[in-house]
């Protein structure tokens, strides 16, 4: 059984939301998994599991919450070479981070399984059935 982290940060509940659906998609493909936000998550932690999804919104122009979310995913990412990655990323408007994501995981040589899911404001139908798809590639 692979170990499955979902870590995020969330302003407005729309990501913890995405997080929400990517672990029931890890769990419904057998996954063990925990749900994290960025401030209960360390480098420390990575080594503990076989695959991390990555959440953050937008902060304003394609910028990572830089409070939390960016001190935390920086200090990770020595450490993602060879681990299943993926980056789940609600959008403000034309504002997008996940290509900053990606683009981070993939130079840190973590595998990253799909593409991100984008969504403005809350996840509607579709975008709650790719972040369960996004669970399940984790596995």
């Amino acid at each position: 059984m692979s170990k499955v982290a979902v870590v995020y940060w969330s302003g407005t509940g729309n990501t913890e939301m995405m997080a929400q659906k990517v672990a029931e998609g890890a769990k419904e493909a057998g996954a063990e998994v925990s749900v994290l936000t960025c401030a209960d998550f360390s480098a420390d932690d990575v080594d503990a599991y076989d695959a991390i999804a990555f959440g953050c919104p937008a902060m304003g122009a394609e910028e990572l919450e830089d409070t939390e979310f960016e001190p935390m995913f920086s200090a990770c990412e020595s450490k993602l070479s060879g681990r299943k990655s993926l980056c789940s990323v609600p959008m403000d408007g034309e504002t997008r981070v996940d290509a900053h994501l990606e683009e981070s995981c993939k130079n840190d040589g973590a595998e990253l399984v799909c593409d991100s899911v984008i969504c403005a404001d809350a996840p509607d139908d579709e975008a709650e059935a790719a972040c369960i798809a996004l669970g399940k590639a984790l596995c």
